[in-house]
């Protein structure tokens, strides 16, 4: 575990959370890590998450830490009756089902904003209200039809973005509009509905090429063959085949770049004065830097860059971050159960409270974990949790 803050800012909120994949669970981590006691309601099966492979293997323990477990069946009514009896106690409520599913079991804003009009109600979904909401999101569709995949691809090869960008951008979105909705409740003593979105959260990621064309009237490029806005700003293939990000983004470090690689007929050749003369000439610039830093090893450019401040970086997989030193030293990696019960190590959230990273103060929970402790919070008896597991209401280990 790691070592928590105190006081965590939402310490006190209770959020119950219907929600699955990546975008909700997001939502109620981030509550979570600051404090918040989230209780995910599961199917008596459990969250698929928990069984997914490939490259969905690793979403339970990534986004369901600091968080509760309990397992009802939602499908008969006594299942729906405990959840009642659990939103009646919180704050948030998060959801990211399907259009419509919340409403057919009693359980949409409309319904428990009459029984509880404090409640702040979060939903996750693909849009917005408006002509597309009937449409099933997923992350990749909202990239297609969101300009996100054009511009990371190459020209007519669309390519999705390497990790899932919206839906947990989405969910961040969806803890911030939380936030600001018990801020609201503070001043109204009333909740709102705060609506989230994967096709919104992607229009606001692509906003900046949609005003570049508003200013210049240029579309822009996809990013491979984009136009960059700075002369030496490339990936290089260096010795033994390595490869490495370089960067000179400015006239000041383009002179101490010509300056550390002994390259003073490119410093003082007018063509190439400014951070736009070099733009201008990469097509022939870019080739003799390419030839100028060939020989040598990666390890070698990162030492000459970092000694003078340049930017770089090593082209670095996932699973090489596990290792890494900076990571490691500032807490930003801590301890976590995996699906299988073994433990590695998984990304905190990246900010800080008073100097100190927002920990791990619960494991990902085992199905039904907390099914017993929270029913029995709520009014149900001994007897009454019993019955209900053996109907096949509920499910959880004994407490």
């Amino acid at each position: 575990m790691s070592e928590p803050i105190t006081p965590l800012p939402y310490a006190g909120i209770r959020v119950v959370e219907f929600t699955h994949m990546v975008m909700g669970p997001t939502c109620g981590m981030l509550l979570g890590d600051l404090g918040a006691e989230v209780i995910k309601v599961e199917p008596i099966d459990g969250d698929n998450t928990r069984r997914l492979l490939g490259s969905g293997a690793g979403f339970f323990p990534t986004f369901n830490r600091n968080k509760k477990s309990i397992a009802l069946d939602l499908k008969q009514s006594e299942g729906v009756e405990a959840a009642l009896r659990l939103i009646a106690t919180a704050d948030i409520v998060s959801e990211n089902f399907k259009p419509g599913t919340m409403k057919k079991l009693g359980l949409d804003y409309d319904t428990l904003r009459k029984l509880n009009p404090r409640l702040v109600y979060v939903s996750h979904k693909g849009f917005l209200p408006g002509p597309y909401d009937h449409r099933t999101a997923l992350d990749e569709v909202v990239q297609m039809m969101g300009g996100l995949a054009y511009m990371t691809g190459r020209a007519g090869d669309p390519l999705r973005a390497g990790t899932s960008v919206n839906d947990i951008m989405g969910g961040m979105f969806g803890a911030i509009g939380a936030m600001a909705a018990l801020r609201q409740r503070d001043v109204t003593g009333e909740g709102c509905e705060v609506q989230s979105a994967l096709f919104e959260n992607n229009i606001f990621l692509v906003a900046q090429h949609m005003m570049q064309f508003a200013a210049t009237g240029r579309a822009a490029d996809p990013m491979p063959s984009r136009i960059s806005a700075w002369g030496v700003y490339d990936v290089f293939t260096v010795k033994d085949g390595e490869q490495i990000f370089l960067a000179a983004v400015s006239d000041k470090q383009w002179a101490i770049f010509c300056k550390a690689f002994g390259l003073a007929e490119m410093l003082a050749d007018p063509r190439l004065k400014t951070n736009n003369d070099r733009v201008m000439a990469r097509e022939w610039m870019m080739p003799v830097l390419r030839s100028h830093l060939a020989s040598r090893s990666a390890a070698e450019l990162s030492a000459v860059f970092e000694a003078n401040e340049l930017p770089f970086a090593p082209i670095t997989r996932p699973q090489d971050l596990f290792d890494d030193p900076h990571l490691n030293a500032t807490g930003g990696l801590a301890p976590v159960r995996m699906n299988d019960g073994s433990l590695s190590k998984v990304p905190l959230m990246p900010f800080t409270l008073g100097g100190e990273r927002p920990g791990i103060r619960l494991q990902p929970p085992e199905l039904g974990e907390h099914t017993d402790a929270l029913l029995g919070e709520v009014g149900y008896s001994a007897a009454d949790i019993a019955r209900l597991k053996a109907q096949h209401v509920a499910a959880g280990t004994s407490e």
